[in-house]
């Protein structure tokens, strides 16, 4: 008993050690990742002009497009929400050393208070990033919580994506898209999308459908130009 309880001892030590080291080497990771990336952006005038006179906005994009967070943030202020879980605390520490601040809380656990404090970032001057479809899925299915959000803030949705000319899929349910060093990376930014501020139930889910579709068709869009692939001409959004 006395081995074993050692054993459990070591292996809670072990992990602590690693939890520790972990934060750190991915900030000096990431930082040398974005480096070297060549990056390619279109369609994001619009958002850029926004920020230039001092506005905000939302930004929303998939959550397998969730490693660049700060290369999007562009040295805006910038606050994501993201999960309690032990993985959480890993992203957060990233994320802050970028300078992108976070609240906790997800769908399943802390969605009110985490949504309460998502509203007030932003009303002390925070761009907002949203994963529509996180913390777990839906694959690429809008969830209704980020046009809750602009309702509340009154703020308009830019759609993102990115897609990376080389790079590796994480084994986890939304196949987290990593660039390897020096990829050329494909970002586009797609037209705002506005909640009417008296939008009902029935409009709420309009504008959660066209996000979606939006976010879609951006996607397939970067995947086939950083492949190098013909892009179809864009699908108008509903």
């Amino acid at each position: 008993m006395r081995d074993r309880g050692r054993r459990s001892r070591w292996r809670r030590s072990i992990l602590n050690v690693l939890a520790a080291l972990v934060p750190p080497v991915l900030r000096v990771v990431s930082r040398l990742l974005v480096w070297t990336l060549r990056v390619e952006y279109s369609g994001d005038a619009a958002l850029r002009a926004r920020w230039a006179r001092g506005e905000q906005a939302i930004v929303a994009f998939w959550h397998d497009r969730l490693a660049l967070v700060p290369l999007i943030a562009s040295g805006v202020p910038m606050c994501i929400m993201v999960s309690h879980h032990r993985d959480g605390e890993m992203v957060t520490e990233v994320l802050h050393a970028w300078g992108v601040s976070t609240v906790r809380g997800s769908a399943s656990r802390g969605a009110v208070s985490g949504f309460l404090r998502l509203v007030g970032a932003y009303r002390r001057g925070h761009n907002l990033a949203m994963l529509p479809d996180g913390p777990r899925g839906p694959r690429y299915v809008a969830k209704p919580g980020v046009v809750h959000l602009a309702k509340a803030v009154a703020a308009p949705i830019f759609p993102m994506a990115y897609a990376a000319s080389r790079g590796v899929r994480v084994r986890s349910w939304d196949r987290l898209l990593i660039p390897l060093p020096f990829a050329r990376l494909v970002v586009e930014v797609g037209a705002p999308l506005s909640v009417p501020p008296d939008a009902d139930a029935q409009g709420l889910a309009h504008c959660c459908a066209a996000l979606e579709h939006a976010l879609n068709a951006l996607t397939d869009s970067v995947d086939a130009k950083a492949a190098g692939r013909a892009v179809h001409a864009p699908v108008r959004v509903p």
